[in-house]
């Protein structure tokens, strides 16, 4: 048990081909540290599916490690605690939102080899309440590498934060080449970065970035009429035929219809309509109405209620999430023999 740990990484497939990156580093060492991350872990994995904010999820994990502060020993209050930083990356737009409770900022190689530290606004660690959290939205290009980490990697030895982070980034910057191998990068900037005989854990997670080409993407705004349930049916068959996917039109056509027919009805204008191509087709629709949809069950004898569970039986899956002007239905769709 002495030497378990509290450190953690994870990589979380959200939703329309985005991803949300995590490192986290929990107080202390040993079996208390290791349960509390596990829990910590569970808790993010349940709230990315919720598809809040970063700043809104770290603001709900702070609450969640206070309530195990709470219910600890009075002797072991002090030792509940960690730091955290979350990320989502959207392939279609490129861009990657942030937030951070009290971990240091990660860290961004560029195609051309220059690597910086991103700029954030640390919120306090997830143990301390009082203060907002803050969420960072930067533009990242194709082929980026993103570096996120915990401080036994920057301090180590005799080396603080503000001397580890400038050589973490000099090293990603000499060792992050486009035809090399991540995992090879990862354990050259160990092996270059590691002291021999570690004071701390630390973990190191990269993830390089790739962009959905324009050509994979189509949009449509929605007008406020419901005679336009019928003209996005007609551009959705435009659409996927020019995609070569013939065999989806059928059930995408039901699909879109119900979301658009209830954006329309329950939802408020401006309202658009998106498509995303790649291993799944995604079909999205956002109004600017924050009401929460509801998967019922009819009675045989109502006349309506059966639109959501007919988009939940033809797609893979589907969800909701709320942004700051409104909110997305959106629902995904396999593509077979896709690449």
């Amino acid at each position: 048990g002495a030497g378990s740990s509290g450190d953690w990484y994870d990589a979380i497939a959200l939703p329309s081909l985005r991803l949300a990156l995590v490192a986290g580093d929990v107080v202390g060492h040993g079996m208390p540290a290791s349960t509390t991350m596990g829990r910590l872990r569970a808790a993010i994995q349940t709230l990315a599916d919720l598809e809040l904010e970063p700043d809104e999820l770290l603001t709900r994990l702070a609450d969640l490690v206070q309530r195990l502060a709470a219910e600890a020993p009075s002797g072991d209050r002090d030792n509940v605690g960690a730091t955290c930083l979350y990320t989502v990356y959207d392939p279609v737009t490129r861009h990657c939102a942030m937030a951070s409770a009290g971990h240091p900022p990660p860290v961004l190689v560029r195609p051309d080899g220059t690597a910086e530290a991103v700029r954030i606004s640390p919120g306090p660690p997830l143990a301390l309440s009082g203060m907002p959290y803050e969420t960072t939205v930067i533009d990242v290009e194709p082929g980026s590498v993103l570096a996120l980490y915990t401080d036994g990697l920057v301090q180590r030895g005799d080396r603080d934060i503000g001397q580890g982070l400038p050589r973490l980034t000099e090293a990603l910057a000499t060792h992050c080449r486009p035809d090399r191998a991540l995992d090879e990068t990862g354990r050259a900037l160990l092996a270059d970065l590691a002291d021999q005989a570690p004071r701390d854990d630390a973990a190191l997670l990269l993830a390089r970035t790739r962009a959905v080409p324009a050509a994979d993407t189509a949009h449509w705004e929605i007008p406020a009429d419901p005679a336009a349930v019928s003209k996005a049916r007609e551009w959705i068959a435009r659409q996927l035929t020019l995609w070569g996917l013939d065999d989806l039109l059928f059930t995408t056509e039901l699909i879109v219809s119900e979301l658009v027919t209830n954006a329309i009805r329950y939802g408020r204008p401006p309202m658009d309509l998106r498509l995303i191509r790649h291993h799944v087709l995604v079909c999205e629709v956002t109004d600017s109405s924050s009401t929460q949809p509801r998967l019922r069950r009819a009675r045989t004898t109502d006349e309506g209620g059966r639109g959501l569970f007919l988009v939940s039986r033809l797609g893979g899956r589907w969800g909701c999430r709320h942004g700051q002007n409104g909110k997305t239905i959106w629902s995904e769709q396999i593509i077979q023999d896709s690449p």
